[in-house]
């Protein structure tokens, strides 16, 4: 029987972003979910980030609410501490002919890459031998990066099908994003579909700018510019040209939530003057620049969401309903999902 790409899983033996590093500061907890798997995120006074199972193996109720005690979680309910291998080592009122319980909880592989935290909810053993997607541009003086928020009621290749389709710039006109898409190839893999398309778009970098292009969009003019799309399991990439880079970083909560990150960068290198300065001075304008670009990309993102939970929605009431669709990149994706997640975990 078919699988129902609408509620399929996920492939665990991937690296997924749970938060942003600075929403962990140290010594403290915070509560993130990856597929139905509720995880605690914490920083030591050593700057080390640890995830547990978001679970007190006393009560089960959520270790997050507790507090960090020399780099070990302690439960909020009745004080039992939790160490960072996710072993119980006290219980404040245990007596002396009692014995400290044999019990622990799961403890995750996380890591701190790009500015993000990411997390290995599959087999440990795998966590060393996958990478996390990889984003040269975060660390690179010459690209300005703006960083957004996903948070849909939709299940996560509703999510993914937006952002291969790229014909929805229609959705976008109002802002100007890009139109008249023409898919021009696609490549697929057993971890990866890349779909090339050309489009017209008046974002540039120099006219962006340009304060008077700025102030007056209709100065603009469009061009026609290589649009690249990739997804490269479970995460997505995208170029504009030489202009912009974006990636979409994945962390499904539910069969019908998903959270994402949204990566926006914007190259300085059309400016050929900018290479003569040196690199202290570039790494300033990223700083000051950082996250210019999110206010569009907020809305670009409310309209996306809107369409998307739509979907979810009919989805819902009519699971049987057939749809139509004529994008082959859309066809190519949908198979790369449904056998990641056939795949051995």
């Amino acid at each position: 029987m078919k699988s129902d790409l609408r509620r399929t899983k996920i492939n665990r033996n991937h690296w997924y972003v749970v938060a942003r590093c600075s929403e962990v500061r140290v010594n403290q907890i915070i509560s993130a979910s990856l597929w139905g798997v509720d995880v605690a995120i914490y920083r030591d006074s050593n700057n080390k980030v640890f995830s547990l199972e978001d679970r007190c193996p006393h009560r089960n109720v959520r270790l997050s609410h507790g507090r960090i005690v020399d780099a070990s979680l302690e439960c909020a309910y009745h004080g039992w501490r939790i160490d960072r291998q996710g072993r119980c080592i006290d219980v404040p009122y245990l007596q002396d002919r009692q014995k400290l319980p044999r019990c622990s909880v799961r403890t995750y592989p996380t890591r701190e890459q790009c500015g993000f935290i990411w997390l290995f909810a599959g087999a440990p053993e795998l966590a060393e031998h996958i990478s996390c997607m990889e984003m040269p541009e975060w660390n690179h003086p010459n690209y300005v990066a703006s960083v957004a928020k996903i948070d849909t009621k939709a299940h996560f290749s509703f999510l993914i099908d937006n952002l291969i389709d790229m014909y929805h710039g229609h959705l976008h006109a109002k802002y100007q994003a890009w139109s008249g898409a023409n898919l021009m190839a696609i490549k697929e893999t057993n971890q990866r579909v890349e779909a090339s398309y050309q489009a017209l778009t008046h974002m540039q970098v120099k006219s962006i700018f340009s304060p008077l292009q700025l102030l007056m969009p209709q100065l603009r003019k469009p061009r026609l510019v290589d649009l690249t799309v990739s997804y490269i399991y479970p995460h997505w990439s995208s170029s504009l040209a030489s202009d912009f880079r974006l990636y979409c970083l994945l962390c499904p909560i539910s069969l019908t939530h998903t959270r994402a990150y949204l990566i926006h960068f914007t190259s300085l290198e059309s400016f050929s003057g900018l290479h003569q300065f040196p690199h202290r001075f570039r790494s300033l304008i990223k700083g000051l620049f950082f996250n210019s670009a999110k206010i569009l990309l907020d809305r670009l993102i409310a309209q996306d969401v809107q369409m998307i939970e739509e979907e979810q929605r009919a989805y819902t009431r009519q699971p049987e309903r057939k749809i139509v669709e004529l994008n082959p990149a859309l066809v190519a994706v949908q198979r790369l999902i449904t056998a990641q997640a056939d795949a051995p975990s």
